[in-house]
This record gives structure tokens, sequence and C-alpha cells, in this order.
């Protein structure tokens, strides 16, 4: 059993292909490789942690159908896109918050987990090594400004008490997720490469 990650897939939101400029030519072509890639790495025992934007609207039979065919357990952070108001579509999740702290191990080490849909400029226990996992921000002037502005409190910031601050972007369109969950390994890993 397995913890994992990913934000802003953008189903059924035609609009998504265009302005992340996803390799997609058809709704139906993401559709179908969000749904290989998570089925391909999720076991049904496994934790999926969707921090926000699974889709545009939750009313779509299509919509409901489709996260009903993707396999764990799905916890959703909701985002600003999330559309709860069809109580069949609010079963398919386990859990549904607004924000949300948990634990998680890589390489023998446990990492405290902040996760909300959005970037967060100070969070819980940010200078004793907890990790923000976020989305939101895909690839903006939005999200490098944040990333620069982390970088810069590590030295200045009274809150990272010296130590370095951790903060991931977690959107399905950036290079080290590929329209896939993500481990915190992987996607710490991933950023780092």
């Amino acid at each position: 059993m397995a913890n994992y990650y990913i934000s802003d897939l953008h189903l059924f939101h035609e609009a998504s292909i265009r302005f992340d400029k996803r390799p997609f030519k058809t709704l139906e072509n993401m559709h179908e490789e969000i749904l290989k890639n998570w089925n391909s790495v999720v076991t049904n025992g496994d934790t999926v942690y969707i921090l926000g934007d699974i889709s545009l609207r939750g009313k779509n039979e299509d919509l409901i159908a489709l996260v009903a065919k993707l396999k764990g357990r799905k916890v959703l952070v909701r985002g600003n896109h999330d559309d709860l108001s069809d109580y069949r579509y609010q079963q398919l999740f386990h859990e549904i918050v607004d924000y949300k702290e948990i634990r998680d191990v890589y390489d023998g080490k446990n990492y405290k987990l902040i996760l909300c849909h959005y970037p967060i400029f100070s969070w819980k226990d940010m200078g004793k090594g907890s990790i923000l996992l976020y989305g939101h921000t895909h690839h903006s002037e939005e999200d490098l400004y944040f990333q620069k502005c982390l970088k810069q409190m590590n030295d200045v910031c009274r809150h990272s008490n010296g130590n370095k601050v951790y903060a991931y972007n977690v959107g399905c369109m950036k290079s080290y997720m590929n329209y896939t969950p993500r481990t915190l390994k992987e996607i710490m890993e991933g950023v780092e490469r």
C-alpha cells in the first residue's frame, strides 16, 4: 500500500489542453492516457491524494464513470474547479477536504506533508521539515514566482529556522508528474532532476 499524489487533471475541461499545452489532440486522448497511466501504477490498496481540480464539473455522467474506473482510495483536496454538487460523484471519494496533514515515508525517513490545492506562502512546521504539496498554478509565472520566493525564504524567513523549505507542485502537467500519480519519492527525485 502506497500513497500517491497528483493535481489539476481538469478532466472534461477542453481548454486545459490549450492553456497547459498538453500533448493531446482531444479530451478523449487525454482521458485515455490519464486512465492508462493511473491504473498502471495505482492498485486498489493504494491511496491517491488528488490536490484539486480533478474536473471542471461533477454532474457529468461520463465524468462519474471515468473517475469510478480510477483505482485506489481517492482523497480529494478540493480545488477551485471542483463541483461536488452530485451525491453520486461525492461517493467516489473516500474523503473530501480543503486541507490535509498526513505523514509519508521516503527512504526510511518520515515526512510530515501539508496538502492543499493552493500554494501557501508559510505553512505549519515548514522550518521543521514539513513539505507542502500543492497544485493550482500549473506552468505559470505565478508558480515560478512562488518557487523563487521559497528559495529566498531559506535565507531570511524566521519560520524556516535556518532549514531549507520544500514545496512541490504536483500538477499532472509537470514533467516529473507526466499525467501520472506519483509517490513522494518520485516527486522529490523528479523535481531534483
